[in-house]
């Protein structure tokens, strides 16, 4: 029976750059995004690498879509890929915001990523071997202002990944946590990237040059995932600032970004 590989957040950036990866590697798609995002068109094309591409099309951030999901999946396919990639975020004041942006960020970047693994992870033990990569940030090694819940739910994935990974070691899937930085993955977030000058573009890789090193080292087994020489810098120099500067540099150049 066909294995396949499970890309959230597929129609576009990183998704839809790992979709390609992992299709020029033969591997069979299964594909989630939002209704309305033409992933009908990206089936069609990934086909073209001889797959078999299915896809769905929900919004995951409510528990019932989650559910009806993951039932549909267990009971028609075999999976030995999962990739948490779906998740949202933006730059605002937090007393500006309404109560569905804040819970939108909540559902999709934690409650969604920790019910698909849960759900689906009976069907990944089933294989050979498994794989797990959920797609955290590198906003998840400090807390910043005017982003604040995204951050928050980004370190949230990584502790919860390196728990998981620990939990199954030893018992056929492997758990890993992808940090990437800059992506010029939308029209919003280049806006958001080009606002904060410089500093936006430190980091900056394509999404097809974080999809490769993502794949590539999930395979291998890696626990942490932080794709480019300039993030993992950034990473060890959050790493030696104190906190009551990181989190006052970084910040200031978010506000930038409402300003």
């Amino acid at each position: 029976m066909k294995k396949f590989a499970i890309i959230t957040g597929a129609s576009q950036g990183l998704g839809r750059a790992m979709a390609f990866d992992l299709a020029k590697r033969k591997t069979n798609l299964i594909l989630i995004s939002l209704p309305n995002e033409n992933l009908s068109s990206l089936a069609t094309e990934l086909a073209d690498f001889q797959v078999a591409v299915h896809f769905f099309e929900t919004d995951l951030s409510l528990r019932k879509n989650v559910e009806l999901l993951t039932q549909t999946i267990n009971d028609n396919y075999q999976v030995n890929v999962l990739i948490n990639n779906a998740g949202r975020g933006g730059s605002k004041r937090f007393e500006d915001v309404q109560l569905d942006y804040l819970d939108g960020i909540l559902q999709l970047n934690m409650m969604a990523t920790v019910l698909l693994t849960q759900l689906l992870l009976p069907n990944l033990r089933q294989q050979k071997q498994g794989f797990v990569l959920n797609v955290s940030s590198m906003a998840a090694f400090s807390p910043i202002g005017y982003k604040t819940v995204y951050p928050a739910s980004k370190a949230f994935i990584r502790h919860w990944s390196l728990g998981l990974r620990e939990e199954l070691r030893g018992q056929g899937v492997s758990v890993c946590v992808l940090h990437p930085g800059p992506m010029r993955t939308n029209a919003d977030i280049v806006q958001r990237i080009e606002k904060l000058g410089v500093k936006g573009r430190i980091g900056l890789l394509s999404p097809e040059e974080v999809a490769a090193i993502a794949i590539r080292q999930m395979l291998g087994g890696k626990a942490t995932i932080v794709p480019g020489f300039m993030n993992k810098l950034n990473r060890l120099l959050m790493a030696l600032l104190p906190n009551w500067l990181k989190i006052s540099l970084i910040s200031a150049a978010v506000k930038k970004e409402i300003q």
